[in-house]
Formats: C-alpha cells, sequence, structure tokens
C-alpha cells in the first residue's frame, strides 16, 4: 500500500526521511530556507536512500495552492517554525509572524487528508502557551471553522468551542491527539523533549494511540551499576568505571520489580561508535567529520558526557552558539561535535550529506526532527491506515462550507 504525503516546513529533510523510512511516498517537501532545501535536494541526487523522486519546493507556504500537488494526499506533516514557542526565543507565540500554525491549519483544510502529523517545541504546552495552544488543537480538530473578517484569534477561538461543544458540526473534522516525547525513550540518543500532534479525520475507525516508549533511563542505570553489561561491552576496566552507593544500587534494582525489562537509553558513546577522531588522518572517510576548534564552557553550557544521552542539539540561535554542542572527551577536556556526530545523534544515516559551514549544519540538525523517532511514529500511523485499507475503508470526509 502506497501511503501518498506532502511536507511543510520539512527543514533539513529529519521527519521526511523518518516517515520515508516507514514507507509514506512524499509528493512534496516544502521549505522556504534555501540551505535547507540545498542539503535535502543534494541527498536526493545520491542513490542509496531511495529518496531520489522526492520533489523539493523552496517555497513560502503562505503562497502555496495545494491543488497543485494534485488530489489523494493521505498525509499532511511538518514541524511549523518553533521561534514562537522555543524556551530560548522571545515566547509571543500569537504575535510572532513566525507562527505558521495557521498555515498548518489552512493546508489540513484545503488537502483534507486522512492523518496529519506536526512536531514542535516542549515550549508549545508551557503554562502560558495554554490558551493558545487549545487554540491550535481546537483549529486542527475543526480546520474548516475559519476565522471571520474583523475577527481576533481570541474571538474565533470561542466560535471554536461553541462549535466543538454544540454536538450538531458535521463538516470537516479530525480526532486530535498530542504527546510530549523523550526522544531518548525511543532509541534516540539525545534527551530532546518535543511535542507531537497527531489527528485522524473523524470518518475514520482508526482506534489509534501513540507508540508506547522502547528504551529508559532505569535501564542504562541497571547496565551500568548492576550488571556492569554497559562497561563490558565496551571493555572498560573495573577501575575506570564510576561507582554509587549501595543504597543507590538497591533502589536501580527496586525500580524493576515487577516491571518489563526495556532495553536502556543509548548514550553518546554509542552514537559516536566507530567514528575516528575528527583530528585523525583517516577522518575523512566520514562526511561531514570536520574538527572545530575553540570548544569552552559557558554558564550552564559544559557539554555532553560520554555514558549518558546527548544534551539536547540546538541551533545554535538559543543561549549560548554551540554551547550544548560540544562533547566531554573521557579525560575530560572538551571539543565541539562534528557535524557528522551531531547527525549521528539525530539518528541520520552517515551518508546523509549536510551542505555548509559546521555553523549552518549545525542549526539544519538542531532544528530537524530525530529520524529514529519519525520513523517510529511514522510505522505506528502507516499500520494503522493500512489495517484499515485491509478492512476496505470507503469512507469520505464530510463536505460542508467553511462556517
Amino acid at each position: 500500500m502506497t501511503i501518498s504525503s506532502i511536507e511543510l516546513f520539512s527543514g533539513a529533510g529529519g521527519l521526511a526521511l523518518g516517515l520515508h523510512q516507514a514507507g509514506f511516498e512524499h509528493r512534496a517537501l516544502l521549505e522556504r530556507d534555501e540551505d535547507s532545501c540545498g542539503t535535502v535536494s543534494a541527498n536526493t541526487l545520491r542513490d542509496f536512500l531511495g529518496i531520489q523522486k522526492w520533489r523539493v519546493v523552496q517555497t513560502d507556504v503562505r503562497l502555496v495552492n495545494y491543488s497543485d500537488y494534485g488530489s489523494g494526499i493521505q498525509v499532511v506533516s511538518g514541524g511549523p517554525p518553533c521561534q514562537p514557542f522555543s524556551l530560548g526565543g522571545k515566547h509571543k507565540a500569537h504575535n510572532d509572524a513566525r507562527d505558521m500554525f495557521p498555515e498548518a491549519v489552512r493546508a489540513v483544510r484545503e488537502i483534507r487528508p486522512e492523518v496529519f502529523i506536526f512536531e514542535n517545541v516542549k515550549g508549545l504546552i508551557r503554562k502560558s502557551f495554554s490558551t493558545y495552544f487549545n487554540y491550535i488543537l481546537l483549529q486542527l480538530t475543526h480546520p474548516e471553522i475559519i476565522m471571520r473578517e474583523g475577527m481576533d484569534w481570541t474571538e474565533h477561538l470561542r466560535l471554536l468551542e461553541q462549535q466543538h461543544t454544540s454536538g450538531i458540526y458535521s463538516g470537516l473534522a479530525y480526532n486530535v491527539v498530542f504527546r510530549l516525547f523523550n526522544a531518548a525513550d525511543y532509541g534516540v540518543p539525545q534527551t530532546r523533549q518535543r511535542v507531537v500532534i497527531v489527528g485522524f479525520r473523524n470518518d475514520l475507525d482508526a482506534n489509534w494511540s501513540f507508540p508506547e516508549a522502547t528504551r529508559s533511563r532505569e535501564a542504562l542505570l541497571y547496565s551500568k551499576f548492576v550488571d556492569g553489561s554497559y562497561w563490558d561491552e565496551y571493555e572498560i576496566a573495573y577501575k575506570n568505571r564510576p561507582e554509587i552507593s549501595k543504597r543507590e544500587r538497591e533502589n536501580i534494582i527496586r525500580s524493576f520489580d515487577g516491571k518489563e525489562r526495556v532495553e536502556r537509553w543509548r548514550t553518546v558513546r554509542d552514537a559516536i561508535r566507530g567514528l575516528p577522531d575528527p583530528r585523525a588522518k583517516n577522518r575523512r572517510t566520514f562526511l561531514n567529520h570536520e574538527f572545530r576548534a575553540g570548544a569552552r564552557p559557558y554558564a550552564g553550557h559544559s557539554g555532553s558526557v560520554m555514558d549518558e544521552p546527548s544534551k539536547t542539539i540546538k541551533a545554535g540561535a538559543h543561549g549560548v552558539p554551540g554551547g550544548e554542542n560540544m562533547l566531554v572527551l573521557d579525560d575530560g577536556s572538551l571539543r565541539y561535535y562534528t557535524v557528522r556526530e551531531s547527525a549521528r545523534i539525530q539518528t541520520f544515516p552517515d551518508k546523509y550529506f549536510f551542505c555548509g559551514s559546521w555553523t549552518e549544519s549545525m542549526r539544519q540538525i538542531g532544528n530537524a526532527v530525530p529520524v529514529k523517532l519519525a520513523a517510529i511514529i511514522g510505522e505506528s500511523v502507516a499500520n494503522t491506515l493500512k489495517r484499515l485499507n485491509n478492512n476496505g475503508y470507503k469512507g469520505e470526509p464530510a463536505n460542508c462550507k467553511a462556517v
């Protein structure tokens, strides 16, 4: 079964690549940023990822006519720009011209997909944005209830609330759910918290829920301090292994009582395994693995340690540029992550190439959705769509005019 999709705000392609791995066929990837489009386009010219047919369109989504991309698009996905909600941004939300959620809603309204998948930063669900976040969810639930001329967003919110609670609305509607994810719980070697919003059209008997976590911090602690399997895997001598108290060890053991074991969190050491020191002569055997000098700690920005998941890879526009994109080596020294190391932490394949300087590449990687997380969510959505197809689903969305 082919699952046709279109992606907005595709950036460097992390979400698109993960959904592609889950079986989605992207009809178009829409992105405004020239450098990000250059990265994705460069990778479509290579013959090892199966993405040669991707159509990368550099455009402002506000100018897009979705009828240009044909009918029958089943999935709309994307990561609307996060600056209005980011913990490191100016927190303007609906007062920020970069808030592109209205365009995400327009895409859903005009394409009428079976499913949409949108990703954003944790700051989207902070208490100070709670009313506006509810407004976003209601717009996605009822995308045809549009803002009338002269309305502001609070008046539109009231209209949406009234229609949502009336029980008589029969237009295009979606059953919308969201969840705050820590990517480390899904095999990404990084503690990266992001909100994912998924909506299934309400004429579908989707019966869907987000996939459960496959890994845990507790399992990592157990592998380090109870059975020692983590250190054994890397042949780290006993004298070089950190120690904890007997009470701490007992607490770790107790955390597993009566619980089904899951795999451990992946660490930075796991992520960069097999990569040569970027200062070594053979480092050019890996794409984007160039050494960058000048790393030093800043207040609150001390780098990531080898035997924990990485801190969140950042785009460089938040806080101290590069401050979180450093690695603490076993001898205690600091250096910047290479682009390839950062790409591995975001679970991009080694053959996926990033165009531009270290700074530009790190911006693209820091803004991306981890490929593995996208693939896990995408596979879950794809399985539901396939089940509906196998069950002979013939439904069509309601066809009514906007209120």
